[in-house]
């Protein structure tokens, strides 16, 4: 009662304030703190808003449950407003900085920044950076911009260019700018009218292996002699897309040039069990051609497969020329034969000669001219059989010939060459000057040019006869000459290679090619490609001499070596065998004339930038050309 009576007491009658002392007040205060106060009901006076709550003077209140759900407007939770403080100020801050003006804008960013650390202000730039890039091309006429493409000569660079964005593709994709570039790097034409002729190519086929016939032809009557010992890859060969613009021309031109420098691979390997020298070969669209001491003479399609051995020489054969589907040969026995190589007959043999046959050549589907240790040069019908002329003036062995239109020039050991009318069968002039056998010759119809045992290589007119220049600085046989334009490259038993300038009659390079004899040697409008006695083929850039790689591995020696754009076939000696070896340079095979999407390691770096027009760089933008590095 007591207690209940001064309960209410104290509620009716209001309590006075005491005076304490200050240390007993602060004792008081503390106790009257840590005693727990009842939760306020809420209500519209009494909700306390986040920013009070954060005063220091406001004491936290305990974090509460949330409210059951009611069936009534459930609301779903918005994470957008899991930071209230930071969105509020947000809130506050967009319209009063979008009301200043710009001078006040500037120094409120300042302002801002100063307060960033280096990893805040790195995020600012990142962020920042994108949005002020310009395309300058857009602000430009189309015309303007080819214009400047136009300086550019790397194709890497145009390659990362049209990635940049679909108006860089755009303007990329104009053929305009890759004609020029065909014309920096010499890549030329092939035919007119804009459209290359087809090659043949080797599609990268694998799981379709070869029947011994095919590979090793040891069970056939006509196809003995060579063993594979690695099947040949590549097996299907269709015929390549027609190139229909200078882009895509660039492209498959560029592409095997990059395979020339790092790439290739050998689609083929024949091995033959026998000790044979090789003394000839020749490498055309359609066929692989080896003659031998042996007698034999083998034929391989492009791709490097055994399609036939031809029979009917008694000895060596010694020299042989196709054309088409059609080879002539000759060796030892004396016979002239002609065969059919798309079934293998020999359709005719052409008797005359009383002694080796050295050399042929052809200057027309009908017509076969040969050359003799029996000093004679005759000229064939190989059609039908006969023989039209006999070419007399030689007093020693006939070494080469070469011909072009009516004439052929034939060099020979008595030291002279000789320019005759293959229409007439009579001599027009002699060539005299050489003081030992000639080994090798070359004419283009303006120039003949001859390569000596003594070491010269003479340059001759040969509408008049008249020596235009001696080449020297070969210190032994002149074997090898090739020419073409004004340039003349020849290849010494000394083991050097020479490019010379046939307007200057200087020489351009001096290659230390071999260590020994260079045994095999063919340029083109790129490259140089030597194959020596020593067992080693090399590749050489035709403009600044330098060595590119060798290919293949050393053998003990090289006979022979022969290429086209896409191609290389060699032959050598290995462990006392004859190996065949064919390298292919061909690029990927195109699904379109004008578009090559860049794949694997071969693929171009991809451009980071980003314009304001939204031109962003896609995955699936076209890549003019792949890039090895």
């Amino acid at each position: 009662m007591e207690g209940s009576a001064s309960g209410s007491s104290s509620s009716a009658t209001p309590s006075k304030p005491i005076n304490l002392p200050g240390a007993q007040r602060r004792n008081a205060d503390s106790i009257t703190h840590s005693q727990p106060r009842p939760l306020p009901t809420p209500g519209p006076r009494s909700i306390v808003s986040p920013i009070q709550n954060l005063l220091p003077s406001a004491p936290a209140s305990p974090p509460t449950p949330a409210p059951s759900p009611t069936p009534h407007k459930q609301r779903l939770p918005s994470w957008s407003t899991a930071n209230d403080g930071e969105d509020a100020f947000l809130r506050e801050a967009r319209p009063h900085f979008s009301r200043l003006d710009s001078q006040e804008r500037q120094r409120f960013l300042a302002e801002i920044l100063n307060l960033c650390n280096s990893q805040q202000l790195s995020f600012v730039l990142n962020y920042v950076s994108p949005r002020l890039k310009k395309d300058p091309f857009k602000s430009l006429p189309n015309e303007l911009c080819l214009r400047v493409l136009s300086f550019i000569d790397d194709p890497k660079t145009l390659a990362r260019a049209s990635q940049v964005s679909k108006h860089w593709h755009g303007l990329l994709s104009d053929d305009l700018t890759w004609k020029k570039l065909c014309e920096k790097h010499s890549y030329r034409r092939l035919s007119g009218a804009g459209v290359l002729p087809g090659s043949s190519y080797h599609s990268d086929v694998s799981g379709l292996p070869h029947s011994p016939q095919e590979a090793g032809f040891g069970g056939s009557s006509n196809k003995k002699g060579f063993q594979s010992e690695i099947t040949p890859q590549n097996t299907v060969t269709p015929r390549r897309r027609q190139y229909l613009s200078y882009k895509s021309h660039f492209k498959q031109r560029y592409m095997v040039e990059t395979a020339w420098r790092t790439g290739g691979q050998a689609i083929a390997k024949h091995i033959t069990p026998d000790q044979g020298v090789v003394t000839s070969l020749h490498l055309t669209p359609k066929y692989i051609v080896i003659a031998l001491d042996n007698a034999s003479i083998h034929v391989f399609n492009a791709d490097g497969i055994i399609l036939r051995t031809l029979q009917g020489h008694m000895m060596g054969v010694w020299a042989m020329v196709p054309w088409g589907d059609t080879l002539v040969s000759g060796g030892c026995d004396r016979d002239v034969r002609v065969w059919d190589m798309s079934t293998g007959e020999n359709t005719k043999v052409l008797r005359g000669h009383t002694s080796t046959v050295r050399c042929l050549k052809m200057s027309d589907d009908k017509t076969a001219i040969s050359g003799s240790r029996d000093t004679t040069l005759r000229i064939w019908d190989i059609e039908k059989g006969i023989c039209l002329n006999v070419l007399v003036g030689h007093t020693a062995s006939v070494r080469c010939l070469e011909i072009h239109g009516d004439l052929v020039v034939s060099g020979s050991y008595d030291t002279t060459a000789k320019v005759w009318s293959i229409s007439q069968g009579t001599c027009l002039r002699t060539l005299s000057g050489h003081f030992s056998q000639i080994y090798a010759i070359a004419f283009d119809g303006k120039r003949i040019a001859t390569g000596s045992l003594d070491t010269f290589v003479r340059i001759w007119d040969p509408e008049t006869g008249v020596c235009q220049g001696i080449l020297q600085g070969h210190t032994s046989l002149v074997g090898q000459l090739q020419m073409r334009g004004n340039t003349l490259v020849t290849g010494g038993s000394d083991g050097s290679v020479r490019v010379w300038s046939l307007e200057k009659m200087q020489c351009i390079h001096r290659l230390a090619a071999h260590d020994n004899s260079v045994t095999s040697l063919q340029f083109d409008d790129a490259r140089i490609v030597s194959g020596g006695s020593d067992g080693r083929v090399k590749v050489w850039d035709l403009r600044t001499g330098m060595l590119v790689r060798e290919l293949s591995t050393p053998a003990e020696a090289v006979w022979r070596v022969a290429f086209e754009d896409e191609k290389a076939v060699i032959l050598a000696s290995r462990a006392g065998r004859t190996i065949m070896e064919v390298f292919s340079f061909s690029p990927p095979l195109d699904t379109s004339a004008d578009t090559f999407h860049g794949e694997g390691e071969g693929s171009p770096e991809r451009s980071s930038g980003i314009y304001e027009d939204g031109g962003h760089m896609r995955d699936d933008d076209d890549v003019p050309f792949p890039m090895r590095s």
